[in-house]
């Protein structure tokens, strides 16, 4: 219940008003989204991961708690996502089609496959290239925003189109969100932030500023919400929030 910008379970939300369905019956599955979202927080704070103290402008899980309870507390939000989808989704087959989005998103080839990549970078002196990077960002950070976008529109029943139109926004926003975030790591203000800055660069990891540059990287998120607002076109006015939504993403300070 730490301050944060609930981005992801907003997507859900969002996506499925998009779609033309109420908002709040997508509301499990944006709670689902929260849970392994703040689960993965807990895990990549850990000392074997990524070390950090400080989350959300409090002590990280593991500092106040220990390394074990957040650890378990971590195993249990998730595992709490999946009981939340399959429990409260209604339609069933609608419930296991959210539950196969979101485990897909978390799993091996993207979440988790994307957090072992990241690790990789840093043992190699954040060595890398532009297109491992974005092999890496696509698979931490976007795939479970773009599941939240999808479960949004699994829940509201989204035709083909309306699909094809979130998928493209999902994609381009995931991958400019990331962007914004390596940009804010190498010059945001930590009081603001919520934790500490230019981590990335201690700990030797592969960012967009190290690759392309500060000003080529702000560029380049700009050009992808871009992408993103332009895919959202076929949804017409019912997509607005999305598009405001991914005009914060770009200029967010935390």
């Amino acid at each position: 219940m730490a301050p944060g910008k609930r981005l992801r379970p907003l997507l859900v939300l969002m996506s499925c008003e998009a779609c033309g369905c109420d908002r709040e019956r997508a509301m499990p599955a944006a709670c689902a989204v929260e849970l392994v979202h703040t689960y993965s927080l807990i895990h990549d704070d850990l000392p074997a991961m990524d070390d950090d103290d400080m989350r959300r402008g409090r002590p990280s899980c593991h500092v106040v708690f220990g390394e074990a309870v957040a650890i378990l507390a971590g195993d249990a939000l998730l595992a709490r996502a999946f009981e939340l989808t399959s429990s409260e989704i209604r339609p069933p087959d609608i419930a296991a089609l959210c539950c196969q989005e979101l485990a897909r998103a978390s799993g091996a080839t993207a979440l988790v496959g994307g957090q072992m990549a990241d690790l990789f970078t840093q043992t190699d002196g954040g060595k890398g290239t532009e297109k491992q990077l974005e092999f890496i960002h696509a698979r931490k950070t976007g795939a479970l925003m773009l599941a939240s976008i999808r479960l949004g529109a699994l829940v509201a029943a989204a035709d083909n189109e309306q699909m094809t139109a979130l998928d493209a926004y999902g994609k381009n926003l995931g991958m400019a969100f990331q962007i914004v975030d390596d940009l804010l790591d190498a010059g945001g203000d930590p009081a603001v932030m919520g934790k500490p800055v230019r981590r990335d660069s201690d700990r030797g990891k592969l960012t967009f500023p190290a690759i392309l540059g500060i000003t080529p990287s702000r560029r380049r998120a700009e050009q992808l919400v871009d992408q993103a607002c332009a895919a959202l076109s076929p949804l017409g006015v019912a997509a607005g929030s999305l598009e405001v939504l991914a005009r914060y993403v770009l200029e967010r300070n935390h």
